[in-house]
């Protein structure tokens, strides 16, 4: 599987938080962490749900707490999609 990028991070925030004003995900959002774009535990919970499903991975709750910005969590992601190729 091919790596997640931020792009495609991008577009899994906004279909999970559910917000049509997605203004605060433009630019460079790298290492903004999540609280300052808006998404709080659940959000970033609700993410990691899709994330598994998509990628077919398994995301320890504990990894993607940790996971304070979108540089982190698709790290997070993209190690273990490397792992399970």
């Amino acid at each position: 599987m091919a790596d997640m990028t931020i792009d495609d991070l991008r577009g899994t925030l906004i279909a999970c938080a559910g917000e049509e004003d997605s203004s605060a995900l433009h630019g460079d959002i790298l290492d903004v962490p999540f609280d300052e774009l808006g998404y709080d535990s659940l959000a970033l919970m609700e993410s990691a749900a899709k994330i598994e499903r998509d990628y077919g991975i398994a995301l320890p709750e504990e990894a993607v707490a940790e996971a304070e910005t979108p540089r982190a969590l698709l790290r997070l992601v993209n190690s273990l999609t490397t792992a399970a190729a």
